[in-house]
């Protein structure tokens, strides 16, 4: 059907048949039963893991064939959208010969009532820009339609191209210290980034298509990193590696290593590692032997080898730049060093701290608050509140550090905070609450990590503190009563109540 066909035309052309074949009218009951999608007008199918009913589709249709030439041909490239959408997306994507990008947003304002849902789905500080959803009833019938066309390859490819363009927005904004506006861009963004990171599902070879699917998942490193979903980006990286025709690129390789620290296996970060650094004197990636650095100081620190930690940090930032334009930054290699020598060397960790705020001050103005960094530090602030007697103190910089980590979405940051907060509590006294927080802390990590799951040193060994000062002062069931309160009430109630 072209889109120059008048209504009656392209629904002729649409079913099929001769011109002169009598059928009956649209909507009888004949017709609603030998939709293409078949069955009975009462059966449900699932379409992109929501059931959906015949008569939905049914009345998906209707709408459908009420539309005019422009709107029905707009209404099938929108089916590309795994979720919500705005205009720019819709004119980076939808654009076409017959569709161009001078009138495609008026088409796009006549459709709206007919086959889109409004969604408020903005973020603190964006843009108060109109987005839209269309249901599933609605995306099935353009879908096909699409298909039958044999438009669909190309807009799978368009739309994985305006995907890598959002992760590289989202990676940007990170760097610039947007990190809650990136965290959520990201997320809101998911299901079509999702998609985009499936080669399988690409019209192209699955290693050609292989290459975006990392660079988006390259891009959004921070949202398994430091955001929490360590598990997600290992399972969509590997996937994608997996199914690359060439070699991976230093910081892709960076990553998988990074991901496996995370998921609790530094063991098999070490060979990723090794493949790095080689990557990136093949490539003459500079930038990339910053970050390996980094990541080397963050897995000796993990294993507990606190001097080797502090010298891989430094390292890391004698090899980064003024302002990384990817990866972590100079705030999170001092605060690395702080991390690794608060409890063995406390006025070498506080000078790290210093320079972390001389460092991060004389950048502020350029890349903003590095909000993973800071909560990381404020453990370290902690510790050495602690060590110098000042309880009240230390339980403030914990408790700060708990609330950001929950609210970045860390799992592992907000376990390791709310265990030394225990630990504090049970030094100054508060035994119920100590193991009310470790309690909490059980169900975290069982909820996110798998079995094989082993926190870091750092923290074992202020669980291990903790959890022999309350078996001093509680009873096996006492213990057990407590701790299951606390799961109970979970960590963000607690947090709140610190």
């Amino acid at each position: 059907m072209g889109i120059e066909d008048p209504p009656e035309t392209g629904d002729r052309l649409l079913w099929g048949g001769p011109e002169t074949e009598e059928r009956q009218p649209w909507g009888g009951p004949e017709t609603e039963e030998r939709l293409l999608w078949g069955g009975p007008e009462t059966e449900e199918r699932l379409l992109w893991g929501e059931p959906v009913s015949a008569e939905q589709l049914v009345a998906a249709e209707r709408g459908y064939a009420r539309c005019g030439p422009a709107e029905r041909r707009l209404w099938e490239r929108l089916s590309v959208f795994e979720g919500a959408f705005d205009r720019e997306a819709v004119h980076a994507v939808c654009t076409s010969w017959t569709l161009p990008p001078t009138s495609i947003l008026d088409v796009l304002d006549r459709l709206v009532p007919l086959a889109l849902l409004p969604v408020d789905d903005l973020f603190a500080g964006e843009d108060d820009v109109p987005r839209y959803w269309m249901p599933h009833p609605m995306r099935a019938v353009g879908a096909r339609r699409l298909t039958e066309r044999g438009e669909r390859p190309d807009l799978v490819l368009r739309h994985r191209r305006w995907c890598v363009k959002l992760a590289r927005r989202a990676a940007d904004w990170w760097q610039r210290g947007r990190q809650l506006d990136a965290r959520d861009l990201a997320l809101r963004e998911l299901p079509d980034l999702a998609a985009a990171m499936d080669p399988t599902t690409a019209p192209l070879s699955r290693d050609e298509e292989a290459g975006t699917a990392v660079e988006i998942a390259v891009s959004l490193w921070f949202l398994w990193v430091v955001c929490g979903r360590a598990a997600e980006g290992r399972t969509r990286l590997r996937h994608a590696l997996a199914l690359l025709g060439g070699e991976p690129t230093a910081r892709a390789l960076w990553l998988a290593a990074f991901l496996e620290l995370e998921s609790g296996r530094p063991e098999e970060a070490d060979p990723l590692l090794v493949r790095a650094w080689a990557a990136a004197v093949r490539d003459g990636d500079d930038g990339a032997l910053g970050l390996l650095a980094h990541l080397r100081g963050s897995t000796a620190l993990y294993q507990g080898r606190t001097r080797a930690a502090a010298d891989e940090f430094r390292e890391a930032l004698a090899l980064m730049g003024e302002y990384p334009e990817f990866g972590p930054t100079r705030h999170a290699c001092w605060a690395g060093i702080a991390l690794a020598l608060c409890r063995t060397d406390p006025e070498a960790a506080q000078e790290a701290l210093d320079q972390a705020d001389l460092d991060r001050e004389s950048r502020w103005s350029w890349v903003g608050r590095d909000r993973g960094a800071e909560a990381w530090s404020y453990i370290a602030r902690a510790e050495l509140a602690a060590w110098d007697g000042d309880l009240e103190r230390a339980a403030e910089h914990a408790r700060w550090a708990l609330r950001e980590h929950l609210c970045m979405g860390s799992a592992a940051g907000a376990a390791g905070a709310a265990e030394l907060l225990a630990q504090i509590r049970v030094s100054a006294g508060r035994r119920d609450e100590a193991a009310h927080l470790l309690g909490a802390v059980d169900l975290l990590r069982t909820s996110v990590f798998d079995g094989s799951y082993r926190p870091a040193e750092f923290c074992v060994a202020t669980r291990a503190r903790s959890e022999r000062a309350l078996r001093e002062l509680l009873d096996v069931r006492e213990l057990r009563c407590a701790y299951e309160e606390g799961a109970r009430r979970g960590l963000f109630a607690l947090a709140g109540e610190a």
